[in-house]
């Protein structure tokens, strides 16, 4: 059950309307809002003692700002007081639109021209998740991205990476290359002897199916490591 706001002087409803974030962000624009005035009007209401921007500000102070609170688990959200599971179902279906969106725009150019363009294209899904994944660019000959698939998950490591169902993919997409990335999520993305295992096991594969691996990319906190900047492709 979502609980109620009380009927209190200092609800936002009691507010002079042109105080109110929902009647500036009509006026003034979304822009002219901060981020807790942004997530009260998601929020819509507060809980008993605290109004819709009390509760906000409460949530990016104990998640750290936007980046901790959009990376949360639906574990770590129940824990606070007033956000019920109708709450936490909007939240996290609207985290991931922005997320499918900022993809979406970042795809849009389709072609990869270096490193850099990979970590914007993967960083805002990949570097705050707790558990790692591994992520396959598929590329045509242009180096032009056909798809981008999540592989693998959990702990990454030689045995759990098949380099076999990599090149099967591939195949499928009908790629000339391909580049690999995953994340470290304790943020420091200096590879580990298991990632430049998995790297020559997969260039080897790649090697005997004439393909391409342009580039294998760990991803950390606003950070990545690069094989193919660091030449060890």
């Amino acid at each position: 059950m979502e609980t109620k706001e009380p009927l209190r002087e200092d609800a936002i409803k009691y507010w002079p309307r042109h105080e109110r974030p929902r009647e500036r962000l009509l006026k003034q624009g979304p822009e002219a809002l901060s981020d807790a005035e942004l997530l009260a009007i998601f929020l819509r209401t507060g809980v008993s003692g605290r109004s819709a921007v009390d509760l906000a500000r409460a949530l990016l102070q104990r998640f750290q700002g936007l980046r901790g609170l959009f990376s949360a688990d639906y574990r770590e959200l129940r824990a606070v007081k007033g956000l019920g599971d109708a709450k936490i179902a909007t939240l996290l279906a609207t985290i991931e639109l922005s997320k499918r969106y900022l993809r979406e725009q970042l795809d849009a150019r389709r072609a990869v021209r270096n490193p850099d363009d990979v970590y914007q294209l993967l960083a805002h899904s990949m570097r705050d998740l707790h558990h790692e994944v591994f992520t396959v660019l598929f590329l045509n000959s242009k180096n032009e991205i056909l798809a981008i698939e999540e592989l693998f998950r959990g702990t990454i490591n030689a045995s759990s990476v098949h380099p076999r169902e990599v090149i099967k993919r591939a195949l499928q997409h009908g790629a000339a290359a391909i580049i690999c990335a995953h994340n470290h999520p304790s943020g420091n993305p200096e590879p580990s002897p298991q990632d430049r295992q998995i790297t020559r096991e997969l260039k080897e594969a790649c090697r005997l199916m004439e393909l391409s691996l342009l580039d294998h990319l760990v991803v950390g906190h606003n950070r990545y490591w690069s094989f193919a900047e660091h030449g060890e492709l």
